[in-house]
């Protein structure tokens, strides 16, 4: 398998505008998102939604792609640099992170790689991590993943995903927004319009569960720090 990470960023962020250039420790945190992924051994691509962007990668000696800014999601910000840059279709494994998780582990990207590798019935891989606190339980903010997870396994297939409630003495899984999709699935989630349960949850992956597609998922030890309002971005500064 040959994978490809892109990483999807634009400028227009509601709750933190112009998010991927904000500075972190004396780098744009697009760049360091870009940094972190280059260090698996995979050629790394950004889809950039703004020609700033493509300027700040550029800039450190990164590979960036300008997409259309009126895409309607990072998912098809992705299909567009994918066909761009690999248009003879030699990455067979396209990874997604996301541009606003400046210090994910380049072991999360070779996760989905190895899950894809290993389950042939799985068409989207991503990962999960425990809950980090009770809290989590009723948060709509916190996207539950619902497993079918053998015991003593550390990978299985995923039934679903929630903003609910979950109840019951079972673990509750956190969902991780970083996917490995296998190029035709990606193709075929692109061309095809929201499902109803992707509407109403406001969860992308939805739509691939409703279509028939295989979403696997590797639990890792804990939730990268992902970038989504001012405190956090607080946060990533003192850790930088």
């Amino acid at each position: 398998m040959n994978p490809l990470i892109m990483i999807p960023a634009r400028m227009a962020a509601t709750r933190l505008p112009n998010k991927p250039l904000a500075d972190i420790g004396g780098k744009p945190m697009i760049v360091r998102a870009w940094e972190q992924a280059s260090l698996s051994g995979f050629r790394v691509v950004v889809a950039a939604g703004d020609p700033e962007i493509v300027e700040a990668v550029e800039a450190s000696g990164g590979l960036a792609v300008l997409t259309d800014p009126d895409l309607p999601s990072g998912s098809d910000r992705i299909r567009a640099a994918v066909e761009a840059v690999d248009p003879d279709g030699a990455h067979d494994i396209i990874i997604n992170i996301q541009g606003d998780m400046p210090f994910a582990s380049p072991d999360l990207a070779r996760a989905c790689a190895d899950l894809l590798t290993r389950e042939s019935a799985c068409d989207i891989a991503t990962l999960v991590a425990a809950e980090a606190e009770a809290s989590d339980r009723a948060n709509p903010d916190v996207v539950k993943a619902v497993l079918a997870l053998p015991e003593d396994e550390t990978s299985g297939r995923a039934l679903y995903f929630t903003r609910s409630t979950l109840y019951g003495d079972g673990p509750i899984w956190r969902h991780v927004g970083i996917y490995g999709y296998r190029r035709e699935a990606l193709m075929r989630f692109c061309a095809a319009p929201p499902s109803p349960l992707e509407k109403r949850e406001k969860l992308e992956q939805l739509r691939a569960l409703e279509m028939g597609l295989q979403i696997w998922a590797s639990i890792i030890d804990a939730a990268p720090l992902s970038v989504d309002n001012p405190a956090d971005l607080e946060a990533a500064r003192a850790l930088a």
